[in-house]
Order: structure tokens, then sequence, then C-alpha cells
């Protein structure tokens, strides 16, 4: 990843952090943008200035529900570095309420966050991208686009139409050489490991709950050029949660 040029929306916490640090620590130039931009000069100051390998993190406030805020730092990027190597669409939001009580504007606030900016992120991006006839992009969608729980028809359909939108893209920008694949992960557990119960790693083929880093690791096995075959495809990452059977005994 020496030198590569990679955006990760939602790099503030979580999931995006641990993707952004993963990729710079392998020497790619990281552009790490959140809603939160405190959060991602947090995560710069962490990191320190060019590591050892050649990789650096910087910060840029996006609120990628605002079109014109995906724009501008694409534009930024494309002046500064003159190409784009990398996307991972990763910003997202949640909200679990009865469909009875979810609003149309809460039901808004979800898919514009979670899907319509993968939409414009990646046109954006592509644009960039098709110049140098090469291009891998990553979008993060969930196993709950296969499998639900109550109360979670907004987040369902974001991350449902996330997986779609994947292939779509994968057969639109196939010409361009821009490969487009998603990652759909399970439980993944942010904090401290203590907080969990064995309970809840036994529910897991691997016997243990996945962490941000296993979604990292995945970014950067899709977006290594040699691995060209693959594109289209949405990787379910979840410790084989949604193979096991479950009986009520």
């Amino acid at each position: 990843m020496s030198k590569e040029v990679v955006i990760v929306t939602g790099a503030g916490n979580g999931i995006g952090r641990a993707i952004a640090k993963e990729y710079a620590e392998n020497g790619a130039i990281v552009i790490a943008t959140d809603i939160d931009i405190d959060a991602v000069k947090e995560l710069v100051n962490e990191e320190g200035p060019t590591n050892e390998r050649g990789g650096a993190i910087h910060a840029f406030a996006c609120d990628v529900r605002e079109e014109s805020q995906i724009t501008e730092v694409v534009s930024h990027v494309k002046q500064q570095f003159d190409r784009i190597d990398i996307l991972i669409n990763n910003a997202g939001v949640s909200t679990f309420k009865s469909p009875f009580e979810l609003s149309v504007d809460e039901w808004d606030d979800v898919i514009n966050t979670n899907l319509r900016s993968v939409f414009i992120c990646t046109k954006e991006v592509a644009t960039t991208m098709k110049q140098e006839g090469y291009g891998s992009i990553v979008n993060i969608a969930s196993t709950r686009a296969f499998m639900s729980e109550p109360n979670s028809e907004a987040y369902a359909a974001s991350k449902g139409g996330i997986v779609s939108l994947t292939h779509a893209y994968a057969a639109s920008l196939q010409g361009e050489g821009i490969r487009v694949n998603a990652i759909s992960p399970g439980w993944i557990h942010t904090g401290s490991m203590d907080e969990l119960r064995r309970a809840d790693h036994e529910q897991h083929f691997s016997n243990r709950v996945g962490t941000p880093k296993d979604i990292a690791l995945a970014c950067l096995y899709l977006t290594n050029r040699e691995n060209s075959f693959i594109t289209g495809e949405n990787i379910i990452l979840d410790g084989g949660m949604t193979r096991k059977m479950i009986y009520k005994h």
C-alpha cells in the first residue's frame, strides 16, 4: 500500500478508525474524514507524522449527507495528491425504533448517511480514478442486509441497498479499471473485550466476537492490487454467526 492515496469516510471512531490506522501503518496516505473533526484530528495526533513505512493520516471534516462537502474533499485530495487509489465507504448511523414511531425525517437521515453517501462518494471518487485507469472501492454494509431484529427497517434498508449498489457500480465501472466490493460485518465490538460475556463469544464459530481490525484487514485484502479478480462481491465477515443454527430447547 506504499504511497497509495486512500479516503476513509467515518474514520473518527470504531471500524473507520481501525481502517484508517491499518492503511497508514501499511504505508498509505490516508484521508480520514468524519463529521466529528475533533475525532479525526485526535487520530492524526495519535498516529503522528509520516511513519517509517511512509504512511500518514490527514484529517478532513465531512458530513456525507451533504454532496457539496463530499465534492470539496475529493477536489482537495485530487489537487494535493493528484490521484485517489482507494475509497472505503464506511460512514454510517443507526436508528432502531418501531416502524409505527419512526418518522420520515429519521428514515431519511439513515438512508442519506448510509446509502446516498455511498452513491455520491463513489461517483465523485470514480471520476478521478478513471483518469488513472485504476481504483478499488470497498463499501461497509452489514449482515443486517440479510437478517433482522425488530425495529431495524431503516438500517436494514440502507445496508441492503449498499450490497445492491456494490454490484451495480462494479458493473458500471468495470471499463474504467475500477473494482467495487462490499464487506458485511456481523457483531463487531468497538470497546473492551472485558465487557463481553463468554456466551457472546460462543455465538460464533470463531469462538470470539469480531473487532474493528478484522474489518480493516479484509479491506486491505480486497484493495490489494494483486487481487484484481475480485469485484462485485460482498464478503460476510461475522465469525460464522449467521451460519450457526440456533434452537431453543
